[in-house]
């Protein structure tokens, strides 16, 4: 019976990199992963890397290092993950409050500039002048998050590494262990698994009896075949929602709504904003829905309409291209910071989940995890570990 070193749960950007890492070390490693192409929250990403957003000592040490990787991750992964810099623009509606607003930004390792309705049509053709007040905007870093995620799988496999595809319904818990995990069909035998399954993340920990502070949305968007119109920025609202829906979805008042399906924690949020990739294709959304059934059906139509009105009040020439709607889960916690570490009183079980900001944090993470795993400490991922 073979025992892997490592089984990690999930080969989104946060299994792959991870998986990787880890057999850098020398360790053998197994990647179970549901889909057989990629899909979930890695594969309708928005690619940005946002490394100038970092507020506090440590998440502005992982920007730094996240900076730093990028600059030669397409060399090392021998892959081209279309790393380039491109200018954001973060909205200003008509509503805002702009000076709110720039001392908000203040706080960030390198905050935007202001820049007015005519600089900011300037910088983006494509925008409605009349629909904002402004804008702020920061030189912002970009990559294609599926060739980024399929050259670390390429990568770790070339390492040693393993990859199964399977749906995972179990981690095999004896009394305060897990020492296998099951599909639907097979099972493996491990001595240590980590969890980067995203929005089921939370699921699956909770059926094996593990309870654990992350959550998940619903989150739609719109993808374009490619477009002969050229978007020469992203664009997203500076209001955004998105930080606010965390932040009241995961409030001790409605922790209890999450252990049962069917609710609608708070109120859907729509950040309108959209980017263009280097293959002329685009997306645009995001709308996020708070349902704690991760299983749940979506219809299309609504949030379809949605997506499309509010990105065509900021730029029009977007509202009625052709495009596909997509559904799919992403993570979060309770603290804006994602969950990395082991789980106290169960041996052999790590979690790497719950990423507000998976680009730009997961590659330096799944260095300094893979590193900590063979004992080297780390303070951050001791500041990152699952509350006792």
């Amino acid at each position: 019976m073979k025992v892997y070193d490592w089984i990690v749960v999930g080969g989104g950007i946060t299994g792959a990199a991870l998986g990787y890492e880890l057999c850098r070390q020398g360790l053998s490693v197994l990647i179970l992963e549901q889909h057989p192409t990629l899909e979930g929250a890695t594969r309708y990403s928005y690619g940005g890397l946002a490394y100038w957003s970092g507020t506090s000592r440590l998440t502005r040490v992982l920007c730094q290092e996240a900076r730093e990787i990028y600059q030669s991750l397409s060399e090392q992964l021998e892959t081209d993950t279309q790393f380039r810099e491109l200018d954001l623009l973060l909205t200003i509606d008509l509503k805002d409050d702009s000076e709110q607003l720039a001392a908000d930004y203040a706080r960030f390792a390198t905050p935007p500039t202001w820049v007015s309705v005519e600089d900011a049509c300037a910088i983006e053709p494509l925008l409605n002048q009349n629909a904002i007040a402004g804008a702020f905007t920061v030189r912002h870093g970009h990559i294609h998050p599926g060739k980024t995620t399929q050259g670390y799988l390429n990568a770790f496999r070339r390492c040693g590494g393993e990859i199964q595809i399977g749906r995972v319904v179990e981690l095999v818990r004896s009394s305060d262990a897990i020492k296998a995990v099951k599909t639907v069909a097979a099972t493996y035998h491990t001595a240590n698994t980590v969890v980067c399954a995203g929005g089921l993340s939370r699921t699956l920990l909770k059926a094996s009896g593990i309870p654990v502070y992350l959550y998940f949305t619903h989150e739609q968007m719109i993808e374009t075949p490619r477009v002969d119109i050229n978007l020469q920025t992203m664009v997203i609202p500076a209001d955004t929602k998105r930080f606010q829906l965390e932040q009241q979805a995961s409030t001790k008042s409605v922790e209890h709504l999450w252990d049962e399906p069917g609710h609608e924690v708070i109120r859907p949020i729509l950040d309108a904003g959209a980017v263009q990739f280097l293959d002329g294709s685009l997306r645009m959304g995001q709308l996020s829905r708070v349902l704690t059934d991760p299983y749940a059906t979506i219809a299309p139509e609504k949030g379809e309409g949605e997506i499309r009105t509010q990105v065509g009040k900021i730029l029009p020439a977007l509202e009625k291209l052709p495009g596909t709607w997509h559904h799919c889960l992403v993570a979060f916690s309770n603290t804006s910071l994602p969950v990395v570490g082991s789980v106290s009183g169960v041996e052999g079980v790590y979690i790497f989940s719950g990423f507000t900001n998976p680009l730009v944090c997961v590659p330096p993470l799944a260095k300094r995890f893979a590193n900590w795993v063979q004992g080297q400490e780390d303070e951050i991922i001791a500041k990152l570990s699952p509350p006792n």
